[in-house]
């Protein structure tokens, strides 16, 4: 026998419960290269049983002079059938199977498409364009075709946080002014070629005098009736105040996810804004609470969601933590949702995502800690 392959045999282990000859063999002690475990049928002139040395197909190695070790009178020349030992595969469990096969399932798209939906806030720097790039990336990953438009005239950024922003040539004014076609204005990302981005008008540049909520109605019916590719969802980035601009954004849209963050002037705009958009007939509206803290909801310096919740009034679509990756994603134009590992912001968002396909909403509770308690609480002091 090789020497490399050699194990110490412990016959301490006890024998096969089917067929006594058969011996499990553990490794004690290994030399030079490391041995698979194996069962050894043991053939030991009449101590072994014929039936089962002869229904064995294995070749069968015999040992014409033993080891030192295993010299003596207990030992004749032996015949040793090597079988791979195969691990005892435990059944998955009901639940388990239920939790993987929930987890694969492509979420169910609910309501008629392709679904308008305006990302708004009222107050400026909560996180309208990050919600906007992330959930639109996390719906083309769902397999949904997604257009974005960036409505925020002069001042966009929809494209820096796609990294989207050198392959802008044309957009929707040249559109209307008749200098490109509307296929040629829309920019389809290289990762996700279900994900295109459409700007309303170049940096620094001003909208013509007659453009406002018609023109961009007549933009979203254009993209419904694309012969090619209509898309699923439309997401418009809607931008901050309650100006023209904003009454221009939500007028072709039937749906809103208001994003908040847990600040008191956030929520007196967030709550304005409400009113508005109830006011143009849209009724669908949930909310993403940005930029959460949990060791300032403990400290009580900062509102938790429950009470935004219960400020606001709406149904609660996601809870963004704080996240420090926010930032270098941004100046990368690399969004959260193609981390790789993935962030708690990115997870957080893709959640979202997957509400918005299914119209679902979840809901904030209030988990109460337990006290802590003192030396001496074993004696029902403390």
């Amino acid at each position: 026998m090789d020497n490399q392959n050699l194990l110490v045999l412990n016959f301490s282990s006890r024998l096969h419960p089917q067929d006594p000859s058969i011996v499990t063999v553990w490794p004690k002690r290994r030399l030079q290269s490391p041995a698979p475990l194996t069962e050894l049928v043991i053939d030991a002139g009449s101590q072994a049983s014929p039936a089962s040395a002869s229904s064995s197909s294995s070749p069968t190695k015999t040992l014409n002079s033993a080891p030192a070790f295993l010299s003596g009178n207990f030992f004749s020349p032996i015949s040793i059938n090597a079988k791979p030992l195969k691990p005892k595969s435990k059944p998955y469990s009901t639940s388990l199977v239920k939790a993987v096969l929930q987890w694969n399932r492509k979420p169910q798209l609910a309501g008629e498409t392709p679904r308008v939906v305006v990302i708004t806030s009222g107050k400026g720097g909560v996180g309208k364009t990050t919600t906007t790039a992330n959930i639109g990336l996390s719906l083309a990953r769902l397999d949904f075709s997604v257009v974005a438009i960036d409505a925020d005239v002069g001042l966009r950024n929809l494209d820096l946080l796609l990294g989207l922003e050198n392959r802008v040539n044309y957009t929707v004014v040249e559109v209307l002014n008749g200098d490109c076609r509307l296929d040629q204005a829309l920019v389809r990302d290289k990762r996700w070629s279900n994900f295109e981005l459409l700007c309303i008008s170049k940096p620094r540049s001003k909208l013509p005098i007659g453009f406002g909520g018609k023109a961009l109605v007549w933009l979203v019916d254009a993209l419904k009736s694309r012969q090619e590719r209509s898309p699923d969802f439309i997401l418009i980035d809607c931008p901050a105040g309650i100006d023209a601009g904003f009454i221009t954004a939500i007028t072709p849209a039937n749906e809103a996810v208001l994003v908040t963050t847990p600040d008191i002037t956030s929520l007196r705009d967030a709550d304005r804004v409400t009113g508005l958009l109830e006011c143009d007939g849209i009724r669908d509206i949930k909310m993403i609470v940005n930029r959460v803290r949990t060791d300032m909801i403990k400290g009580e310096d900062m509102m938790s969601v429950l009470d935004v919740q219960e400020m606001l009034g709406l149904p609660l679509l996601g809870v963004i933590p704080e996240d420090a990756e926010v930032i270098r994603s941004t100046n990368r134009g690399y969004p959260l949702v193609l981390n790789k590992p993935p962030t708690l912001a990115g997870m957080a968002f893709e959640q979202a995502a997957w509400r918005l396909v299914e119209q679902d909403s979840m809901q904030a509770v209030m988990v109460e800690e337990e006290p802590k308690r003192g030396f001496f609480s074993f004696l029902g002091w403390g």
